[in-house]
């Protein structure tokens, strides 16, 4: 397998033909098929169908994209990588933060590696494991620092874990079911929830099952956190996230936690690596950064239940 043969791969998938990707590279079609008919031919499989409605992969195929993808993805990092070691512009990091991340340690670690690294290009996504689990496996994220838990994810995916994080339900002030005292009382609560595998609010309806409470079913999906918060802040529907975030003066205005609820028991926030795949020196940094702040924000023992707190009080 050549560099310029994997490329040609990634660039059908991402022009969805032939032709878009010959353009894109500035090639010929037949230089093109010409370098995709010897991948297969090394490979000795088929990895591309063409038809009338364009180019499909086969399960190798896609198999293969998913490696090209990290492969070329470390391989530009690493360029880039040397040129900034030799004086020139070119490190990137990318990496995605989870809300309550962002509310509390990356303001602080921002200004601090931007003064250490002001050449650095930085991008942040949003800490979702819908958007984590496949931007780490296929390199398009360095890092994730975002609740999971650890066993339910990818061997590929190593998993460090920061610290432990609360999360309520919330709704807007003056709610009238804000002073509910049991979670049975919640029944005609009409929620907004993000529900994609291994998300905090899957996590709650998993945990209320074994407590033999069943959410209403009149819920309103969405995988968007500013959606979600506007929501919540502007109609009567119950929400579900990290309390630190809806405590902030700023994303929390308007809105109140469930305080008289049991509480729902804290999940892992950790840090998501590709395992086996080292970090660029700006990522490393980075990193190092969100470990101190975040250890930094363990609360007092006298208020264990508010915000980003180490360990359960239950």
């Amino acid at each position: 397998m050549k560099d310029h043969q994997l490329r040609a791969l990634v660039k059908v998938a991402e022009e969805g033909s032939i032709r878009g990707a010959a353009r894109s590279l500035h090639l010929s079609q037949s230089a093109l098929t010409k370098a995709l008919r010897e991948l297969e031919a090394d490979l000795g499989t088929q990895l591309l169908i063409r038809s009338y409605r364009g180019v499909e992969f086969t399960p190798a195929g896609q198999t293969l994209l998913t490696r090209a993808r990290l492969a070329l993805s470390t391989l530009d990092r690493a360029r880039d990588e040397i040129r900034w070691l030799q004086g020139g512009a070119g490190l990137k990091v990318t990496a995605a933060i989870t809300t309550a991340v962002a509310s509390t340690a990356l303001p602080a670690v921002l200004n601090e590696f931007e003064r250490e690294f002001p050449d650095v290009s930085l991008r942040f996504m949003e800490g979702m494991l819908t958007t984590v689990l496949p931007g780490l496996l296929e390199g398009q994220l360095d890092f994730a620092i975002a609740v999971a838990e650890p066993e339910q994810l990818p061997y590929e995916i190593a998993f460090e874990p920061l610290t432990r994080i609360f999360s309520e339900p919330v709704a807007r002030e003056g709610h009238p079911l804000l002073a509910a005292t049991d979670w049975s009382q919640m029944a005609d609560a009409r929620w907004v929830l993000n529900l994609t595998t291994g998300s905090s609010a899957q996590q709650l309806v998993n945990w209320l099952d074994t407590q033999k409470v069943s959410l209403s079913q009149r819920i309103v999906h969405c995988d968007s956190p500013l959606l979600m918060v506007e929501l919540i802040r502007r109609t009567d529907l119950v929400g579900f996230g990290p309390r630190v975030f809806f405590e902030d003066p700023l994303s929390g205005c308007g809105l109140s936690c469930f305080d008289s609820l049991p509480r729902f028991p804290a999940h892992a926030l950790g840090l998501l690596t590709l395992r086996g795949v080292p970090l660029n020196l700006g990522a490393e940094r980075l990193v190092s950064l969100f470990r101190r702040r975040i250890t930094e924000l363990e609360l007092a023992p006298s208020a264990p239940s508010r915000g980003i707190d180490r360990e359960e009080s239950e």
